[in-house]
C-alpha cells in the first residue's frame, strides 16, 4: 500500500520535523547503533515501525532495489562530500561484519533521493512510480481523448427529454477538447517546479560591469557556480596535555564514544581525533562530529568560537597560549571538564575554579585479569552521559543550532 511505502513515510517524516530512530526492535524508542538496529522507527504524522533492511522503491543504476538502511544512512550524511561519505559507508559496513552492506550512492542517484526527500521533485529514472501511478502517463494522454466521448454519450442520453438535440450533440462530438492545464501541462496530477528557481539561482548571477537585473533575480544571495552552500563548523573539545590527565587522545574516544575508560598510551602520538555524538536537543537527525585536540598551536582566531568544553587537571600552565590564559576568564566563555579518580578529593585549583567546571569521577582502574575488574566499569557511561549533558547544554546557551554555529562570545 502506498501509505506504507517506505520512502514517502520517510519523506513525511522529514518534512514534519518527526524524530527517525533506529532501534533494535519495533516495539523500542531507543536508538540502536545503525549495525546493530533492525527497524526505523519514525514518530511523524504516527509512529510507524519499519524494517530497517526493507527494499525501497530507489533503484540503483545497477537496477537493484536500495534498502531503507542504505536510504537513511546517505540521508543523514546528506552534507559529506562523495570521499568523506565512501569513507563512513566502508566503515558502517566493516561494522556489520558481513550481516548487511549500505548500497554506495553516486552523485547522481544522491542527488535525485535528496531532491525527493526534499519534497522537490516527484519522479526519478531510479525511483519506481507506486502501484496503480505506472500507467499515470498513458492515463494523462487518454484523459483529453476519452473526455469528448462522455461529452457525446451524456448528450445522446439526454437527447429527446427536451434538454439537447440530438443534432447538437453530434456537433459536440466533433469538437476537439483542449483539456485544462493539468492534464495539458502537468499530466493528471499537479506537479510542484519551485525547486528549479534554487537550480537556476547558480546562473543568473550578474556578471561584474553588467546592468541590473530585475529585482529579486541575480541579486546578490544567488551562490556562485563554485560555491558551496554554507555548513555548520564541528565543534571542538580541548584535552588536557599534562601526562597526570587521565584522559588523552589515546583513550578519548573509546571513552566519549564507547562509555568505557581504559588508562591512556602515553606513546601515542596522535595530534587530532574525531568523535561523534548525537545532540538530540540541537539536531536530533544526525550526529555531530567534534574535533578533539589537545592544544590551539594550530588555531585561527575564529576556531575559538568553536570550542564547547576543555578538559583540564587544575594545571594553570595549560591556558599559557588560549585566547584567555587566565581559568576564571576561560570558564566563563567555556565549559570546564576535570576527570578524576572516584574517593580522592580533586586538587585545590579545580575547587577555586567554581562552579563553571564540571567535576566527574570515574573508578579507579584495575587490571581486566583481576577478579571483579569489570564490575564497577558500568559506572563509566554514567560519567559520560553527565559530561555530554553538561556539553549540549552549554552549546545551546551559547546558540549551537542544528544548521548554524555561534560566531563569537
Amino acid at each position: 500500500m502506498a501509505s506504507q511505502d517506505p520512502l514517502l513515510l520517510l519523506r513525511q517524516s522529514i518534512a514534519g520535523g518527526g524524530n527517525i530512530i533506529p532501534t533494535a526492535s519495533p516495539d523500542s524508542d531507543e536508538e540502536a547503533p545503525l549495525s546493530t538496529a533492525t527497524h526505523l522507527v519514525l514518530t511523524h504524522p504516527n509512529r510507524v515501525a519499519l524494517p530497517i533492511d526493507a527494499p525501497t522503491r530507489f533503484t540503483s543504476a545497477e537496477g537493484k532495489a536500495v534498502d531503507l538502511r542504505s536510504i537513511y544512512f546517505a540521508w543523514i550524511n546528506r552534507d559529506f562530500a562523495i570521499p568523506e561519505y565512501n569513507a563512513v559507508a566502508t566503515k558502517l559496513n566493516e561494522e556489520m561484519a558481513g550481516r548487511a552492506s549500505v548500497h554506495m550512492f553516486a552523485f547522481v542517484e544522491r542527488l535525485v533521493l535528496f531532491t525527493f526527500l526534499e519534497g522537490a521533485s516527484e519522479e526519478s529514472e531510479f525511483i519506481k512510480p507506486l502501484p496503480g501511478e505506472k500507467d499515470a502517463s498513458t492515463n494523462a494522454s487518454a484523459a483529453a481523448a476519452g473526455t469528448a466521448s462522455k461529452i457525446v454519450s451524456a448528450a445522446l442520453s439526454r437527447s429527446g427529454r427536451g434538454t439537447l438535440d440530438p443534432r447538437l450533440a453530434q456537433i459536440y462530438g466533433g469538437e476537439r477538447h483542449m483539456g485544462d492545464r493539468n492534464t495539458v501541462l502537468r499530466g493528471i496530477k499537479p506537479t510542484d517546479f519551485s525547486h528549479v528557481r534554487k537550480l537556476a539561482a547558480v546562473f543568473m548571477t550578474r556578471k561584474p560591469g553588467a546592468p541590473p537585473l530585475a529585482a529579486g533575480i541575480g541579486s546578490g544571495t544567488a551562490l556562485s557556480l563554485n560555491q558551496k552552500p554554507a555548513r555548520r563548523p564541528d565543534p571542538i573539545i580541548l584535552l588536557s596535555p599534562s601526562a597526570s590527565s587521565l584522559l588523552r587522545m589515546s583513550n578519548a574516544k573509546q571513552f566519549l564514544e564507547g562509555g568505557r575508560y581504559t588508562p591512556p598510551d602515553h606513546n601515542s602520538s596522535q595530534s587530532m581525533l574525531h568523535v561523534q555524538r548525537l545532540m538530540k536537543d540541537i539536531d536530533p537527525s544526525r550526529p555531530m562530529r567534534f574535533i578533539l585536540v589537545e592544544g590551539p598551536e594550530q588555531f585561527k582566531p575564529e576556531y575559538w568560537n568553536r570550542v564547547v568544553a576543555v578538559f583540564t587537571t587544575g594545571q594553570t600552565w595549560q591556558f599559557k597560549n588560549y585566547r584567555w590564559s587566565q581559568p576564571a576568564e576561560l570558564f566563563k566563555h567555556v565549559l570546564g571538564v576535570y576527570l578524576g579518580w572516584r574517593g580522592e578529593q580533586p586538587p585545590e585549583s579545580i575547587r577555586a575554579f567554581g562552579h563553571r567546571v564540571l567535576t566527574c569521577f570515574v573508578e579507579k582502574w584495575r587490571d581486566p585479569s583481576q577478579a571483579g575488574a569489570e564490575t564497577s566499569r558500568w559506572r563509566d557511561r554514567e560519567v559520560v552521559e553527565s559530561i555530554w549533558k553538561a556539553i549540549e547544554v552549554n552549546m545551546r546557551a551559547k546558540g549551537w543550532r542544528k544548521d548554524a554555529a555561534p560566531t563569537s562570545f
